[in-house]
């Protein structure tokens, strides 16, 4: 019997209320072979068994149309357990993600102007960050034009993502601490110049 616990199942599979039988498949197959634990590079046995309960319902057309009967007063009441605190936290959260992807992709591009990105899966490495939340600030990052996806599929910081960093705080020392600063000494400086 298909898992019906207060799982958002529109949300596992990162879909619309209203997508039809056709997207509902497309995405599962995705998102199925992206978390099979199986899959060396980004398998996740947890995630993979939500994929596949929350298609084992929304794919029948009897326990969707039970799912939606209660959908909207289980996801009202889930967003009044959230605290004021819960979400200032979860928003400085979110800043530090954010900062910490146009500080890698910073760092990309500096280091090789001529092959500037990184992956996806392996910004997901880097930060240990789940997918799905991490494809949220993609988007974000993507909207304000501080991140473009580059011809070879990898995401590199642009030039106003690059002011946006340094708004932020800048690389390290300030920032999210991925690069090391050190002063010379005055008369280095001079000699520098």
């Amino acid at each position: 019997m298909p898992h019906t616990s207060d799982a958002d199942h529109y949300e596992v599979l990162q879909i619309s209320p209203r997508a039809d039988r056709e997207t509902i498949e497309r995405v599962f197959r995705h998102l199925a072979h992206r978390y099979h634990p199986d899959n060396l590079d980004s398998g996740d046995a947890a995630r993979f068994t939500e994929v596949v309960n929350a298609h084992s319902v929304l794919s029948d057309e009897v326990l969707r149309a039970k799912y939606d009967a209660r959908y909207e007063d289980r996801r009202q009441q889930r967003w009044r357990i959230f605290s004021q605190d819960t979400t200032n936290s979860e928003i400085e959260t979110d800043t530090r993600i954010r900062a910490a992807v146009l500080s890698l992709l910073y760092v990309a591009r500096r280091n090789n102007l001529r092959e500037p990105g990184l992956g996806i899966v392996e910004l997901e490495r880097v930060l240990g960050c789940a997918a799905s939340i991490l494809e949220f600030h993609m988007w974000y990052l993507r909207e304000n034009r501080w991140v473009e996806r580059l011809q070879t599929g990898h995401l590199a910081i642009t030039a106003c993502g690059v002011d946006k960093l340094f708004e932020l705080g800048g690389p390290p020392p300030r920032g999210p601490y991925l690069l090391e600063t050190t002063t010379l000494p005055a008369d280095e400086l001079e000699g520098a110049a």
